[in-house]
């Protein structure tokens, strides 16, 4: 199979893939969606030499990069890097701050959202596109043992970002604290007045004659 068949092959078959990878992290109209597609897959027919037999995984990493430069130095950049959950958890769905709440697509959006950028892709590409080991080290450029870690890394931290969301969760559900009675002053014994002292002047004594039978 000549390259020229071999790109033509990948574009009848993973077009859709790819617009899909692009949308669920592209907060914008179609049109954008539609240029980013076309960038990555003007990049593969440029590249067409170099398309692997895991041809999808690999377009994955090239729309990684195409949204990157897309969206890079824009006041959205951030929004994007931080788009996870399900779509429509990414176009809206009110965020909820306990893993014990009655939506649980949005606490998971909201646990992913604490992650880094590099730990939401590695999530994001296992759970939304399924790649296996094998597929996610190819979209990922490195060996399928650094894959490897980087996904226990990402999934080990989305673990703890679910902890401290239950345990603030659990600090906000708490009662306030009762208000203490108020303190009521202690009493004072009332003052008893002082019983006039008595006087201490010696009366005089009358110094009497005493007459000469």
């Amino acid at each position: 199979m000549s390259t020229d068949e071999a790109f033509a092959d990948a574009y009848r078959e993973h077009y859709w893939a790819v617009s899909r990878y692009v949308a669920r992290r592209l907060d914008g109209q179609a049109h954008e969606v539609e240029e980013v597609v076309a960038e990555v897959f003007s990049v593969a027919w440029r590249r067409r030499a170099e398309l692997p037999e895991a041809t999808l995984p690999w377009l994955y990493g090239v729309a990684r990069n195409c949204l990157a430069n897309t969206v890079r130095g824009q006041s959205r950049y951030r929004r994007l890097l931080n788009r996870i959950g399900h779509h429509q958890a990414a176009h809206g769905t009110h965020i909820v701050r306990s893993p014990d709440s009655d939506n649980p697509a949005a606490w998971v959006h909201e646990a992913l959202s604490r992650l880094s950028p590099a730990d939401q892709e590695v999530l994001r590409l296992t759970s939304w596109e399924e790649l296996s080991l094998a597929e996610l080290a190819v979209a990922l450029r490195c060996g399928q043992s650094a894959a490897a870690m980087r996904l226990h890394r990402a999934r080990r931290r989305l673990r703890d970002q679910i902890d401290a969301m239950r345990a603030e969760g659990a600090r906000s559900a708490a009662p306030p604290p009762a208000p203490k009675p108020p303190t009521e002053p202690a009493a004072v014994a009332p003052r008893v007045p002082r019983a006039p002292r008595a006087s201490r002047t010696t009366p005089r004594t009358t110094q009497m004659g005493l007459g000469n039978g």
